[in-house]
């Protein structure tokens, strides 16, 4: 008996995923070293609130510019959450 051949949207699926892979692949070796700098998360010492806004202001802008994924963009963001200070 013989096996059922794949569907023609299962291959349009697939060739879908590949070539987003292969965007995500290329825009993250394009990125300059000036682009990753730019939301390093100090890890010790104090931020104020304003200084813990801009870092925000900053993963939120690296996101809508697609050079971070959602995930690590909400890992940031929690990150960051987290130091507010709250009085």
């Amino acid at each position: 008996m013989a096996t059922r051949r794949t569907s023609f949207g299962k291959l349009q699926r697939d060739r879908a995923k590949q070539a987003t892979a292969a965007a995500k692949r290329e825009r993250r070796q394009d990125r300059s070293p000036a682009e990753e700098e730019v939301a390093v998360i100090p890890e010790e010492g104090e931020l104020s609130a304003a200084q813990l806004l801009v870092l925000i202001e900053q993963i939120h802008k690296q996101f809508d510019d697609k050079v971070i994924d959602f995930d690590e963009f909400e890992e940031k963001k929690a990150e960051l959450m987290a130091r507010l200070p709250i009085d």
